[in-house]
């Protein structure tokens, strides 16, 4: 072999190093290519992942603190209830003893003790249903009559059978109440014959 075959054996051999290495190095930089597409794509999901967490932690927050807020507002709720059939009958015993002058002094006490109630409770709110003379509401009466009248509109509260209650915002116990209706037809026309 003569030395120039021997340079263009080295020389193809070089060349062919060179060529292996661009190859090894085209696919090493695409491998890597990939894996920091891959490496991307991951980073995404995992970002998307820790922004949802966060979102349903802070709304876990928000509820929490709301329940929070509703139980301590609403804490004195049934001890509310049980203490409104002691004011029925503190209201009973006033409408019961006005009939006696015997028992006026008892009914004086009787007045004070059921005012004095009322304020306390009042301040930790609780506030008596308006009925009579206003529309009829299911949110907050009980219709237990219908009572026929031409003095009021049809559907109005004309009487009050058991005083209705709110705990700030919230009914604690519903008005029962009677409603007014307009007269039935034969009533109002036996009405008129028997007045020709």
């Amino acid at each position: 072999m003569t030395e120039e075959e021997k340079n263009d054996i080295l020389e193809n051999e070089n060349i062919e190093k060179k060529e292996n290495q661009e190859e090894q190095t085209d696919v090493a930089e695409t491998e890597q290519e990939k894996g920091v597409e891959e490496l991307k794509k991951e980073l995404a999901e995992l970002n998307d992942k820790f922004l949802r967490l966060y979102a349903d932690f802070e709304n876990y927050k928000r509820l929490a603190a709301k329940n929070k807020e509703e139980l301590i507002k609403y804490s004195n709720e049934e001890l509310m209830k049980e203490l409104l059939s002691v004011i029925d009958h503190l209201e009973l015993a006033l409408q019961h003893s006005a009939n006696s002058e015997n028992s006026l002094a008892l009914a004086e006490g009787v007045d004070m003790t059921l005012k004095e109630i009322k304020a306390t409770l009042e301040k930790f709110g609780l506030e008596s249903i308006e009925s009579l003379g206003n529309p009829f509401d299911p949110s907050v009466h009980h219709a237990i009559a219908q009572v026929e009248t031409e003095d009021n509109e049809e559907n109005v509260v004309v009487t009050e059978f058991r005083k209705g209650y709110k705990l700030r915002d919230r009914v604690l116990r519903a008005a029962l109440v009677g409603v007014s209706k307009k007269p039935s037809q034969k009533v109002q026309t036996q009405e008129t014959e028997e007045e020709e």
